[in-house]
């Protein structure tokens, strides 16, 4: 398999498996972090598990209340934060490497539907 790179307004997200150590990669229009494949599982995963969050959670706000949501593994940790139907999402690596990123509510959507067919053979 090759080298696979999505990109939408405003996000990035790529999966290589024939890298050495950095397999995955989210990124911005002006930043891209790399991940292991590890890092890249734990943020599909925890991304997924804060969309059915917010979702679940709809019916329980007012249409003009926000809420933020946490998420994290041993490997990172992920905010999101605005209205059930646009959020924005926030990214912090907790390891080796310890850098951050985040996503506009706009850009989340795209990159959403990346995360669902990303690794998908």
């Amino acid at each position: 398999m090759d080298r696979i790179v999505k990109s939408g307004e405003g996000w990035r997200i790529g999966w290589n498996p024939n890298a050495a150590k950095f397999k995955g990669l989210v990124g911005g229009d002006n930043w891209a972090i790399e991940l292991t494949e590890a890092e890249l599982n734990d943020f599909c995963r925890l991304l997924e598990q804060l969309t059915v969050t917010m979702s679940q959670i709809a019916s329980e706000l007012m249409d003009e209340e926000k809420i933020a949501c946490e998420a994290e593994s041993d490997l990172l940790w992920l905010e999101v934060a605005g209205y059930p139907h646009a959020y924005s999402l926030h990214l912090i690596v907790n390891c080796d490497r310890q850098c951050e990123g985040s996503w506009p509510a706009d850009t989340i959507p795209g990159l959403l539907q990346a995360v669902q067919v990303l690794k998908v053979f």
